[in-house]
């Protein structure tokens, strides 16, 4: 439990570092702070995984599953690359929903952080009842496993049609929950208009980002499940993900038409782990090989995304 309440802490320490010192004052995220932003947290999540080969080792935390230091940090790796992966949907369609309602470049880190926020706290609840379910009903895993397929599925035969924020099933629910106005003033979520309390766009993005959060959560934390039960890891490697989405974010947006592979990668990786779930009380997949099968599938969709021409794309001949 020490441990626990020390991660937590710590990460409530970096939430308000990155709200009240480095992002006091709004402004636009450029590119090149946006990459070095994700540099760090990348790197900070990369390091953890010596944490995880520490505790592990001292046996300073639970180890419901038996794990070994090595295999710890082995899921670790894998659970944080796969959150990190799926995340890149998250990504497109946050800019969907900041385009839709006009916010303004310099006020979107306001929303993320407590988008992010919001998205720890589900997810903490979300893991909790997933594991709890893993170790407690062997089943569930099989149906853990069919649902990542239907997704893989989905999303390879999605015919891409575009998403609109404002025909969500939330953003007309905020409607009848209190008056919206069109008007943006400064960062505020509400303002007063004609004495009356109004919920700014920034506020409407701010919910419909928490509640598309919710909806990949429930394809990315089954995928993790199907890493690892332990409870730690899955927690560490999902939150550590996310805290780096905001800066990700800023940074891959601008190049999202660079990289139409990606969603090919990602259906390999969840239709690999939907077959992995299913497969688990019968054949045991290598750790390596699960890690190994994400990094080539990331690593082609990207390759692919730079060096296969887009349609109507023109290739000029030496």
């Amino acid at each position: 439990m020490t441990v626990w309440i020390i991660f937590i802490s710590v990460i409530i320490i970096f939430l308000a570092l990155d709200l009240g010192v480095f992002n006091r004052k709004a402004h636009i995220i450029k590119t090149k702070e946006a990459s070095i932003w994700t540099s760090v947290w990348v790197s900070l999540a990369l390091a953890f995984s010596g944490v995880i080969y520490w505790l592990f080792s001292n046996g300073m935390v639970e180890n419901p599953t038996g794990l070994t230091p090595n295999n710890a940090v082995i899921k670790y790796i894998t659970g944080y690359l796969i959150e990190l992966s799926l995340s890149i949907d998250n990504v497109f369609v946050i800019a969907v929903i900041f385009s839709s309602f006009k916010i303004p470049e310099k006020y979107q880190h306001r929303v993320l952080f407590w988008g992010i926020l919001g998205a720890i706290v589900f997810r903490a609840l979300m893991i909790l009842f997933g594991v709890t379910l893993i170790n407690k009903v062997d089943w569930i895993v099989y149906v853990f496993g069919v649902f990542l397929l239907y997704t893989a599925y989905k999303m390879l035969t999605s015919s891409g049609e575009d998403f609109n924020p404002k025909q969500s099933p939330m953003y007309r629910f905020l409607r009848k929950l209190f008056p919206i106005t069109h008007k943006i003033e400064g960062d505020n979520f509400f303002i007063r208009r004609m004495g009356i309390r109004a919920a700014t766009p920034l506020f409407i993005a701010l919910m419909i980002i928490e509640l598309t959060d919710v909806l990949f959560a429930l394809d990315s934390i089954p995928a993790i499940l199907a890493i690892t039960a332990d409870p730690f890891i899955v927690f560490s490697s999902n939150i550590l993900a996310i805290l780096g989405l905001r800066s990700m974010y800023f940074l891959i947006s601008r190049m999202l038409q660079k990289f139409r592979y990606i969603n090919y990668s990602l259906v390999v990786i969840l239709a690999f782990v939907g077959v992995k779930m299913i497969l688990s009380h019968h054949v045991e997949i290598p750790e390596w090989l699960s890690l190994g099968i994400i990094v080539l599938s990331l690593a082609a969709g990207i390759i692919a995304s730079i060096f296969i021409p887009s349609e109507g794309e023109v290739i000029e001949q030496p």
